[in-house]
């Protein structure tokens, strides 16, 4: 659903006024929807997910010696 040129108006006042207020927050949460953090945030879980299946295949090879 797209946003009336009042909601388009208003969405940017709070952009610009969070740019003003707190540049840092405004950076990470325009980057948080971008093709770059969500391929980081990809390679972060696979990497947890080869980390626990390694402990995992450990923990069973412990237990068979």
């Amino acid at each position: 659903m797209a946003l009336s040129m009042e909601e388009q108006r208003i969405l940017t006042q709070i952009e610009v006024r969070l740019s003003e207020d707190d540049p840092r927050l405004a950076r990470r949460l325009a980057r948080h929807g971008t093709r770059r953090g969500r391929r980081t945030r990809t390679v972060v879980l696979a990497a947890a997910v080869i980390i626990v299946l390694a402990a995992i295949g450990a923990a069973i090879a412990a237990a068979v010696l």
